[in-house]
């Protein structure tokens, strides 16, 4: 049998060869399809460094200085007594699991500072290559958004060490010289310049910058201290998942009469889901929209794939006529068929893998995903592709000839 296909196979060479061109160039364009929903979806369900699971932010502001409530007596060293007052208070409503003060710190933030990190004992050697995002937080934000060690640490180990003003920073910080910081825990770092300078208590899991995004932020984590308590401007909740229900509506209830703190005041409470839609939405509408437009080539490929084949196999009712009248089983024939449209998409594959191996090589679809470039992702990539093709190839063969297989062969015949 497989000698007979080869031999038709050549016979028909004209048509084939235009239909391995066809099946090239729709190989082609749909490993591009997939290969950009490959990369899409590897990068959302990258690890994020971080949980705001059950994370609220509380919002708070200062009585205008214009209003009669004003107290004009109220300093900045009050204010940040006021501040840790209103973070114990909320860290003992029944609801909150862990509570944190913060600037320009939580996820899904825009607003960042920088700072230069260096090792202390090697300063000109081990120095941070780009911008390292500094974090001024309490003890506990850690485990408010749930941050882990990259040497398997807790969020509540490493709450511990901030409290012993030691500073977290990512494992990666020295990836470029082949170093992975957790072998540096309990050593000294300089920070800015050698008068600043801190132990490492652990190296963190990168946090990543949005879902959207392979890449992840350098941070280094450091302590707020008492006198920056006063001008910090976030505080973030967890809440035990069992009481996570109408918290919004509750905190606001008792924020006239529980949060209400000299000059300082509550005035909004907001879900960090809330939080991360808003930071994100410029990237969730671009990729609904990519979404949409790949979706509608993908199916336009699946009818076109589909007609090719659905044409072909009808054109050849007299065939599988003749097939029938001299003892050919349905099997035989769905397998003659099916085996003839796969080894044609086989060799068609063969040139196209060796395209898709060059685009992907010259990461063309590189601007899509942030750079992400895996080894398994051309090979997945492609088999997928194929996969796909195949089996719109097999639909196009084989409901047709199903159809044809009914028809008696008098009657297929009866016109030759």
């Amino acid at each position: 049998m497989n000698k007979k296909l080869f031999t038709q196979i050549k016979n028909e060479w004209r048509t084939n060869l235009w239909l391995i061109i066809e099946l090239l160039v729709v190989s082609v364009v749909l490993w591009y399809i997939v290969d950009f929903f490959y990369t899409k979806i590897s990068v959302r369900t990258l690890p994020r460094g971080f949980n705001t699971e059950h994370c609220y932010r509380i919002d708070f502001n200062y009585v205008n200085i214009k209003s009669p409530e004003f107290n004009p007596d109220i300093n900045d060293s009050i204010n940040a007594v006021h501040m840790r007052e209103l973070l114990d208070r909320i860290s003992r409503r029944p609801e909150v699991e862990a509570a944190s003060l913060s600037q320009n710190s939580y996820p899904y933030n825009g607003s960042n500072s920088g700072i230069w990190v260096y090792y202390a004992d090697d300063r000109d050697t081990l120095q941070n290559d780009g911008y390292v995002v500094r974090r001024w937080v309490t003890p506990d934000f850690v485990r408010v958004f749930r941050y882990t060690g990259a040497a398997g640490e807790t969020s509540e180990q490493l709450a511990e060490m901030l409290k012993e003003n030691k500073i977290l920073i990512n494992n990666d910080l020295f990836m470029y010289r082949g170093v992975e910081l957790k072998d540096y825990a309990g050593k000294k770092f300089a920070l800015d310049d050698t008068t600043m300078i801190h132990t490492l208590g652990a190296a963190i899991t990168t946090p990543r910058y949005s879902d959207y995004q392979t890449w992840g932020s350098t941070v280094l984590i450091n302590v707020l201290n008492d006198r920056q308590v006063g001008w910090c401007g976030e505080l973030c909740i967890r809440v035990k998942p069992d009481m996570d229900h109408d918290v919004i509506e509750n905190i606001m209830k008792d924020a006239p009469s529980q949060y209400r703190i000299g000059n300082l005041m509550v005035t909004d409470v907001v879900s960090f889901d809330d939080i991360r839609d808003n930071f994100q939405r410029l990237w969730s509408n671009q990729e609904r929209n990519y979404y949409a437009g790949m979706g509608f080539l993908l199916f336009n490929i699946f009818l076109g794939l589909l007609g090719t084949f659905w044409f072909r196999t009808q054109q050849r009712v007299s065939e599988i006529a003749i097939r029938k009248a001299n003892g050919a089983t349905s099997t035989d024939i769905f397998r003659r068929l099916i085996s003839e449209g796969l080894l044609l998409l086989v060799v068609a594959t063969i040139p196209a893998t060796l395209i898709d191996i060059g685009l992907s090589w010259y990461g063309y679809n590189q601007w899509f995903d942030d750079g992400y470039m895996g080894w398994v992702r051309t090979p997945a990539t492609i088999l997928i592709s194929f996969a796909l093709m195949a089996l719109m190839i097999v639909l196009g063969i084989l409901i047709p000839a199903r159809r044809a297989m009914k028809i008696k062969p008098a009657v297929a015949l009866k016109d030759e």
